[in-house]
Order: C-alpha cells, then sequence, then structure tokens
C-alpha cells in the first residue's frame, strides 16, 4: 500500500506526532525525585524543568503560525520532530557538558520544547483539514493518542526501571528519541492538506484578537491545560511523597492510571459524540475535575488519593480537544493563526497549572495537598468559560466567522 496520496497515513503520523508530544511532557516529570538525587536539585529547581518546558512550547505557539505558513507544514512537521529527538539525546549528553548539570538539563529541555511547541500548533490543523466529517469525534481520537502514548511511557519506563534501575534513565531517553526520530521520516511522505479553503484568505491574529468568543476560547485552552497538567506533571511525585507509595505503584497507579482514563475519555467521546452535546459534556467533565482534585487533595487515605488522581485524567480527557472543535467550528477561518494561538493558551495552562502546584507546596513546606487544592481554580474558570461560550452564542447565534466582531 502506497503512503503517498493515502490520507490514512496522514493519521498514523498525526497520531504518532502527539505519542511524541507525550514523551516530551511525560518523561522528564518520572525522574523528578532521580534528578533531585542525582543532581542535588530543590523542589523550585524541579518545578522549573516544567516552567521552562511549557514556557518555550508557549513562546513557540506564539511565534510559530507566520514561520509555518511560510516553510509549509510538512517542513515544520519534519522539523518538529528532530527537535525533539536531537532534545531526548541532549538529555543524556548536556548534562555532562556543563560545570552544572542542571544548565545541561535545562538545554535538553529547551531543545526538545521547541519541537513540541510545534507539534501541538501542527497536528490538530493537520487533522481537521483532512477530507471526511465528524470533526469533535475525529480530534478527540486524535488527542486520545497523547494519552495512549502517556500511559506507553510510564508502563515501559517503568518497566525498565524495575529491570535495570533509575540509574540507566540516559538509556531509555535514547530510547525514546527514536520514535520522533522515525516519525519525521513518515512526515516526509503522507499527504498533507491545505487547512483554509483554496483562494480565501485565513483570519489575521489581528482580525482574531478583535473577536469576543476568541477569548473565551483563549480562556477554555488555559484551564484546560492547567487542569490537565497541575494533576499529571505532580501525580508521580504526589503519590511518593503525598500518599507514600513506592515509586512503582506511585508511577503506575497516578500517572499511568491518570492518562489511561484519560484516553478512555476521549475514545468515548469520539464513538459517542453524536449522542451528547459537546458543551454539555466538557460542563460534566469540568465539575468531576473539581471532585477529583477535593478528594486527591483532602483523602487521608492512599487508595482514595490515588482514583481521585486516575478520575480526573478521564474528567480533564475532552477539555482540550473539545474546545480545540468548537473553536474550529466558529471560527471557520481561523487557519493556522487560530490553532497557534489556542496552543499558546493551552501551553499557557500547561505551564502555569504545574507551576501554581509546586509554588504553593513550596510554600506550604513541601505539601503537595495544598498545591492540588489551589489549582482547583483552574476548572472553576473553565466552567464560568462555558457559560459565556454559551451566552455568546444565544446571543450572536454563531452565524459565521465575522458574528463575534466588535
Amino acid at each position: 500500500m502506497s503512503i503517498r496520496g493515502n490520507t490514512r497515513f496522514t493519521f498514523y503520523a498525526c497520531y504518532l506526532g502527539y505519542v511524541s508530544q507525550a514523551i516530551v511532557n511525560n518523561f522528564v516529570p518520572l525522574l523528578f525525585l532521580t534528578f533531585q538525587d542525582t543532581f542535588s536539585l530543590s523542589l523550585s529547581q524541579i518545578t522549573l524543568l516544567t516552567t521552562v518546558n511549557f514556557g518555550i512550547q508557549l513562546l513557540v505557539d506564539l511565534l510559530s503560525a507566520g514561520f509555518i505558513d511560510r516553510i509549509g507544514y510538512r517542513a515544520s512537521a519534519i522539523l518538529a520532530h528532530v527537535l525533539i529527538g536531537l532534545g531526548l539525546i541532549g538529555l543524556t549528553i548536556l548534562p555532562n557538558c556543563f560545570s552544572n548539570p542542571y544548565t545541561g538539563l535545562l538545554a535538553a529541555i529547551c531543545l526538545y520544547a521547541i519541537g513540541g511547541g510545534l507539534t501541538e500548533v501542527l497536528i490538530s490543523p493537520i487533522v481537521e483539514a483532512c477530507p471526511g466529517e465528524g470533526k469533535a469525534a475525529a480530534m478527540s481520537l486524535l488527542h486520545s493518542f497523547y494519552c495512549w502514548g502517556h500511559v506507553f511511557v510510564v508502563l515501559l519506563s517503568t518497566a525498565f526501571f524495575v529491570l535495570f534501575g533509575t540509574q540507566c534513565w540516559t538509556w531509555l531517553a535514547l530510547v525514546w528519541a527514536i520514535l520522533p526520530l522515525g516519525n519525521a521520516l513518515l512526515f516526509t511522505q503522507v499527504p498533507i492538506y491545505s487547512l483554509v479553503e483554496t483562494g480565501e484568505p485565513g483570519m489575521r491574529i489581528s482580525e482574531l484578537l478583535r473577536t469576543r468568543i476568541f477569548w473565551v476560547f483563549m480562556l477554555l485552552m488555559l484551564c484546560a491545560g492547567a487542569s490537565e497538567q497541575g494533576m499529571s506533571q505532580w501525580a508521580s511525585s504526589f503519590a511518593e511523597s503525598g500518599l507514600h507509595v513506592s515509586k512503582t505503584l506511585g508511577d503506575l497507579a497516578g500517572p499511568c492510571s491518570f492518562a489511561a482514563m484519560m484516553g478512555l475519555s476521549r475514545l468515548l467521546y469520539a464513538k459517542f459524540a453524536h449522542r451528547l452535546a459537546l458543551s454539555r459534556a466538557m460542563a460534566l467533565s469540568a465539575g468531576l475535575c473539581v471532585v477529583c482534585y477535593l478528594t486527591a487533595a483532602l483523602s487521608s487515605q492512599a487508595v482514595l488519593g490515588l482514583i481521585g488522581c486516575a478520575l480526573c485524567g478521564f474528567s480533564v480527557g475532552i477539555l482540550w480537544p473539545g474546545t480545540f472543535s468548537m473553536a474550529a467550528g466558529v471560527l471557520r477561518q481561523g487557519g493556522t493563526a487560530l490553532f497557534a494561538l489556542l496552543a499558546l493558551a493551552g501551553d499557557l495552562g500547561c505551564s502555569s497549572g504545574p507551576t501554581t502546584v509546586g509554588l504553593a507546596a513550596s510554600l506550604m513546606g513541601g505539601q503537595l495537598r495544598s498545591g492540588l487544592l489551589l489549582a482547583i481554580l483552574f476548572p472553576v474558570l473553565l466552567l464560568i468559560g462555558l457559560w459565556l461560550y454559551l451566552r455568546c452564542c444565544r446571543k450572536n447565534s454563531c452565524r459565521s466567522k465575522h458574528s463575534m466582531l466588535e
């Protein structure tokens, strides 16, 4: 079967793109305590690793729209995956190239964060542009592969650490680098379609910024990213230090179960999207997210805390792809600029969520429960954003891309 001209392989490459993104965001957090012991890092320095990762992705989201339109989606996708691979390889080399290993860690993270930022901007519009109906379901299925990638990363990494010990983590980083480098080759062959119809200009950034509903989508994306990563990035450390379970059990019952439940949520919505309105599904999910954060933060029993963590993954599953789908449906000529700015807001949330948890925990003497309790702010704000979205739609009927212009 030929790869060229076959849209199925475009989807395969995009699925692997989100698996690569899962490696970017979830491999290093499994090593937080290992880095803390090996390199004598403080909790604030560990927090900065996550902040830099998502901060760089945020900056790429902000600056990449014009760059991507100039060199094309294919070249950008190849570049993104090469940078992810080089960053993972850099984790094993760069700490030994500096007098302070922490500088090397930050440099490697900056490399793969640039690739991760480009991936986040590129993959969703590539799928959105592919021929076919049921875009909300397709988007939810696409984003489920981030979750399966997360599960894959945790399971394989945990098995590796059990067999060889965490001191051999550098070899595992090299193994993970193979996937994005291989997917870069796949992107050289697959067909890629234009997001905006031929002859119709996409909305400029200045035009989007004057659109009321656009700012509602930005709020939804920020809160979706923060609600997801506020729990996900700290799940392993919380299970070990807060719930006092072993690293193996903590990784499996914490981030692994979180990711599996998030993937299940997206898979279920991809199958049953026609039965439940997206806005209603997102509102129910945000309400469940509040309950899950409360359960994890306030429970005195490890089992209940781990259940709260896992169900939190289910609750946040459709928030990110759901916002993409709503925005693409309302702002149909948004083009690359729309997806870049939405990714910007999402990555701002991905940075601010874990940072909020980490800083609050530091202020409370290293108590991660306090940080998780404060993070409830994000799903509450998301509920407010959904109310604003429905209010705007009722007022303006969401008839066209210009209906919300001031």
